[in-house]
Formats: C-alpha cells, structure tokens, sequence
C-alpha cells in the first residue's frame, strides 16, 4: 500500500537542509502532482494536530511560497514563528517576511530520491 500524499510531503521535508528553504509548489512538482501546491500546505498545517512527538522532525518552516515568502493567512503568530526559526538555522528573513530564493533556495531531490519515496510502502 503506497503512503499517503501527506506522508509523502513529510518524507520530501525532512530531506529540505538546514538554512535552505523551497516551495509549497516545488514539493508537489516533487512528487508529480504540479497543481498540488495547496495540498502540500495543508499537510504542513496538519502536523499541529498531531500529537505531542508526532511530526516533531518535519522542519515545516522551511517551506514558504514561490515568491519565497511566509504565507500563513490569519496566523501572524505562526509566521512570525517560522520567522525565528528560519533566522536560527541562518536564513535572512526581511521585515516583509521575504527570503531571497536566490540566495536560500534549495532545488530540490534527485528523480532517484523521488522515486525511492513515492514507492514505500
């Protein structure tokens, strides 16, 4: 039985590396679903649910939107704490909650990488 979509984003998260950040839609581009964007934020916004312990490893504030900036509408708590976060592993947050992708962008996993997730089981 293949792994549920939102296990998926979580496998592709945990490989993003400390200081570097990607896109909501260069994960679901990841995982072969390019209009999935939104999908892979709700995952993200799921591992709050969980319990205590559960999801602790996804670092979720490594994922911001495709003009590399925080985007959690209605939670100014929360992106400001994606912000600090961020700022710990190095990562240069502006006032506008703006990352320069240029500069922090992480490209992504080797189709290699890709497959070995979308096949466990």
């Amino acid at each position: 039985m293949a792994r549920s979509f939102y296990e998926q984003v979580y496998d592709v998260v945990r490989r993003i590396p400390q200081g570097r950040v990607t896109s909501y839609g260069r994960i679901a581009n990841m995982l072969g679903r390019p209009h999935a964007a939104r999908a892979v934020g709700y995952a993200l916004s799921a591992l709050k649910d969980r319990r205590p312990g559960e999801g602790d490893d996804v670092p979720w504030q490594r994922v911001v939107n495709s003009q590399g900036r925080i985007s959690l509408p209605n939670r100014e708590d929360a992106a400001v704490r994606q912000a600090e976060l961020l700022r710990a592993e190095g990562v240069y947050v502006g006032e506008d909650l703006r990352i320069d992708l240029d500069r922090y962008l992480w490209e992504g996993l080797h189709w290699v990488e890709i497959d070995d997730i979308m096949r466990r089981s």
